[in-house]
């Protein structure tokens, strides 16, 4: 087994080399010591080599393919008169399968009972310790040896989850290092799944000199084997031996074991119960089996009994889309009608069957599903049965171990998508899986649900952990293409060979894959109706077109409408765009085309981020896993446009590197609006590029554009991030993925914050929060930061003032220039300066006083002639008083009642004393009575006092 950041390596040399060689030159200095010693004499005498204290070898091959057998004393200075050399075999000679070369006399001769050889090869596949010419390395695998490494592609191995699989790899002539490097890891797991080496053979050597024993568990009964065959189950053989040993009777062993366990007493976890097929009365019995391997012993004290079966139960009904036959057998439906378990029905005028699988009474295990276990210890198939039904479940059966995999397959040989979906590029969804499940478990039990493509590797796709509660899941499907899915169950990750959680069980209630190829249905939908010479038949309505349900008419959605494609019926179907966003030309998609628009009460914002439309990248800080191999979240943006085409791409190029270009595997390439993708650089890898793994969606759908920091249950916290200081909001893109994961019930989330920056020129500059350097808090939420000058809004007649000049020589200026700070972007650009002609102060002067000047002499003139009109009617109403008499309160007579013609009024007028202008506004202010009346002293006309009216 190999862990991340360790590396084993072999030396290995093949045909034309030794097995073992000591090096010439040392060999040369040892014999002159000895020599030097002999003539000196200050050594012991030495005695005569035994045939036990030395061993032969070959010297390396010369130009014509020949060589020689020297003698080689295993401990140098012990021994002296070593057998002379000979002459040795040809460099082409070598042993066949199950013999061995006998140096003495240089033939071959087959191996003894209990022992193997592989003629021109060597086996490893005793791992108690490591073996000879072995080196376990761990370190931070920036090695680099002075060999020159094997160009083919054949070097990479692949990940498997279906047991053990053969590597193959063409060594060169002389010597070979062979390296088993382990350079994938798992980031979102604490504990890395390990990379197990079972055995390594290693044909094409010169020679091979002595057989090798059997292992412990394997024998071998005749002379010239080339491999060893393992014990039956209940025997065991140690190592070395012919025939294997028979455990007693109250002890068991699997099959190539190298020793017997004690049965230990029958409990509930050693059996397990079952259904049998439908009889023809329709019913079914109920069986109590023993798992198999059995181990355990009936006849110990407190052991129970294998309970009774043979209780026969009605069967439950067929599944959706199947009828029952007269033998009580399900059988499909004919394609048109549909079912509910019983009988088929042809589907109404307007409407076509949903075709599909639907799963969820189990009786018998469907003819596209098959179980088996496989070991957890030594990843071989048992050919066992991992999932039994149980009526309105199928459930994990006791397996051999608790640490073994129950494997359930479902395979679907294609899909027949809607055609609208079949017209979307984007929109990759053809057919989706839905299961409900439940797991109940005492230890660290997993459920595991894999997808394979086109008989690959199956791919985890999800992993529950514990016990959980029934709950459903939902798998999107995106490739039409034979497909397999895949839950295996195992009860605990310890390497224990023994049933003590057989009640720990996974139970699975139904299954449904929709849009199957040649499959049934439960029902049928509205379709869209084409006239006909025969009468209307089912059509498919053009993109972006919903099914009236009552005329079997094809409406298109309203603008800014998305359609439901799996169920395009009403104009409820026609799902709004968030805000910021439209649907694309079918209606399948809603997207930005990168313009904004925000209103505010003064103003109204307009953006452009085309210059931000092209895919960017960005790595995270550099992370360490547990063996402190270093690694980066490396992840790749594409914010808008591009008709909402998703342009992010990530890869992984760990696992299968031999695919060609163009023909990527199932899950070796992801796009979408923002991706993830985990980075060993290259200085951690060894190799010239950096490894690319684990690629992850973090953003399928755009959500909408807004400036609020929340849309449709998704908060981008301002906190994250340095808050803005130029007052203008930052604009926020909204995205959801398809990914629903055991932590992410649903689904991630990823928010852009586009923030003006006008000091940072296009594209401006990516940043990760703070607190959370590899943009997420949780594994389900990403937030990143761009600020950049082309987030800021358009520019308009709102963003820069006039500056007028003084009038100089009849000529004045009007200059336009920015508003500081410049916060604004593109849009509309500065007037051209403005030249206009002007009148100097002097002028207009001059025109002032001659103006003013006019104005007071017309205003002196109409003061004068109004005052002496005044005058002239003070005068006449004075002389109507005067004339008038009062006597004994009657009205007196008059003495005239006007002036008569010809009278002049100012020769009558007497004034009793001379006044100033101002004194007689004065006294004519004051005469005034509190009555509103002039008082004016009069006199009677018989000449006596002054009276006052």
């Amino acid at each position: 087994m190999a862990e991340p950041g360790h590396s084993h390596h072999l030396s290995a040399r093949v045909r034309g080399r030794t097995e073992r060689r000591i090096p010439r030159l040392w060999r040369l200095l040892l014999w002159a010591g000895t020599a030097f010693q002999v003539t000196q004499g200050t050594g012991p005498e030495l005695h005569a080599c035994k045939e036990s204290e030395y061993h032969y070898e070959y010297t390396a091959c010369d130009s014509t393919g020949s060589r020689w057998r020297v003698a080689v004393p295993h401990t140098p200075g012990l021994c002296t008169s070593l057998p002379d050399p000979v002459k040795g075999t040809e460099c082409s000679f070598s042993c066949n399968a199950g013999e061995f070369l006998d140096m003495k006399d240089q033939s071959c001769k087959p191996c003894a009972e209990g022992r193997y050889s592989l003629g021109t090869g060597i086996r490893f596949d005793e791992w108690d310790e490591l073996p000879h010419g072995f080196a376990s390395l761990s370190a931070n695998m920036e090695l680099d040896d002075q060999c020159q490494p094997n160009a083919d592609d054949s070097r990479w191995m692949k990940t498997t989850e279906k047991g053990w699989e053969f590597h193959s790899v063409e060594l060169n002539r002389g010597n070979n290092v062979l390296y088993w490097r382990t350079t994938a890891f798992s980031v979102w797991t604490k504990v890395p799944k390990p990379v197990l080496v079972r055995n390594i053979a290693i044909t094409g050597v010169a020679y091979t000199s002595e057989c090798f024993p059997c292992k412990p568990g394997t024998y071998a009964d005749k002379q010239g084997s080339s491999f060893c065959k393992p014990c039956p189950a209940n025997s065991y053989s140690n190592k070395g031996e012919t025939s294997c040993h028979q455990c007693d009777p109250d002890k068991y062993s699997e099959k190539g074991s190298s020793s017997c366990n004690v049965r230990p007493a029958c409990t509930d976890k050693d059996y397990f119960y079952t259904h049998t097929a439908c009889d023809a009365n329709g019913e079914t019995q109920l069986m109590y089996k023993w798992a198999k391997p059995k181990i355990c012993s009936e006849d110990l004290e407190g052991a129970v009994k294998l309970p009774a079966s043979g209780v026969k139960t009605h069967c439950p009904p067929c599944n959706p889309g199947f009828f029952k036959t007269n033998n009580s057998t399900c059988q499909p439906c004919p394609y048109g009608s549909y079912s509910n378990g019983s009988d088929c029905t042809r589907c109404p005028a307007g409407t076509e069957p949903a075709v599909g699988f639907e799963y969820k009474w189990w009786n018998t295990l469907p003819t596209n599903m098959e179980t088996t276990v496989l070991s957890g210890i030594n990843f071989e198939y048992k050919g066992m049965t991992g999932w039994e039904v149980a009526g309105d479940h199928i459930y994990t059966a006791a397996g051999a171990s608790d640490n073994d995999f129950m494997i359930l397959t479902l395979v679907v040989p294609g899909f027949r998508p809607p055609q609208s979906v079949m017209a979307d590029t984007e929109n990759k969804e053809v057919a989706r899986i839905t299961f409900v499940f439940e797991t109940l478990c005492s230890v660290n039990c997993e459920l595991y649900f894999m997808v394979g493509v086109n008989s690959r590797t199956n791919t985890p796709v999800e992993t529950w952990k514990g016990s959980k509660g029934k709950q459903s899941y939902t798998y999107i499907i995106e490739e039409n293409t034979t497909t397999s899915f895949t839950w295996a169950f195992q009860r605990t990750t310890f390497h224990e060979a023994s049933r003590k959680y057989t009640n720990d069980v996974a139970k699975i209630y139904s299954i449904n894959v929709t849009n199957v190829m040649n499959g049934v249905a439960s029902y049928c939908r509205p379709c869209a109706l084409e006239a006909s010479d025969v009468g209307s038949s089912c059509t498919s309505c053009p993109a972006g077109y919903y099914i009236d349900r009552d005329s079997g008419t094809c409406h298109s959605c309203p603008p800014n409408t998305i359609l439901k494609a799996h169920q395009p019926y009403g104009v409820q179907a026609c799902v709004p765009c968030g805000p910021g966003t439209k649907n694309n030309k079918i209606h399948s998609l809603c997207y930005n085309d990168c313009t904004f628009s925000r209103n505010t009460p003064t103003r109204t914002f307009n953006y452009n981020f085309s210059a931000l439309a092209n895919t960017v990248t960005l790595a995270g800080g550099p992370s360490f896993t547990s063996k402190g191999l270093k690694y980066f979240h490396h992840f790749t943006l594409s914010l808008c446009g591009n008709q909402g085409r998703k342009m992010s791409v990530c890869t992984d190029n760990v696992t299968d590197l031999r695919i060609p270009e163009g023909e990527s595997g199932f899950s070796k390439s992801i796009t979408a609006y923002v991706c993830q993708a985990v980075i060993i650089p290259p200085e951690v890898t060894g190799y010239k590029a950096g490894v690319s793994s684990q690629p992850v969606s973090l953003a399928d759908r755009l959500i909408g554009v807004t400036t609020d920091m929340t849309l449709d249950g998704i908060t981008s916290p301002a906190e994250l991030f340095h808050l803005e200081s130029l007052g203008i909001p930052d604009v926020i893109f909204f995205y959801r993925s398809n990914d629903v994961t055991q932590s992410c019930s649903s689904g991630r989330s990823t928010t852009i914050r586009v923030r003006c920056s006008p000091q940072k020129t296009v594209p401006g500059s990516l940043l990760l929060p703070g607190t959370c350097s590899d943009g997420t808090c949780d594994g389900c939420n990403f937030h990143f930061l761009w600020e950049s000058a082309a987030a800021c809004p358009l520019c308009s007649v709102a963003d820069y003032h006039a500056i007028v000049s003084s009038c100089v020589a009849g000529i004045q200026k009007t200059t336009y220039v920015w508003r500081e700070p410049k916060l604004c972007s593109g849009g509309i650009s500065l007037p051209e300066q403005r030249v206009t002609i002007c009148r100097t102060i002097d002028f207009w002067l001059k025109v002032g006083i001659s103006a003013g000047t006019c104005t007071a002499i017309l205003l002196t003139v109409l003061t004068c002639y109004f005052w002496k009109k005044n005058q002239k009617l003070e005068y006449k109403n004075s002389k109507l008083v005067m004339n008038a008499t009062l006597k004994d309160c009657d009205l007196p007579a008059a003495d005239s009642c006007a002036i008569m013609e010809g009278e002049d009024v100012e020769d009558d007028l007497i004034f009793t004393s001379k006044k100033s202008l101002f004194g007689k506004i004065k006294s004519f202010t004051s005469k005034r009575t509190p009555d509103g009346f002039d008082s004016v002293p009069l006199k009677t006309s018989s000449g006596g006092p002054d009276m006052d009216l």
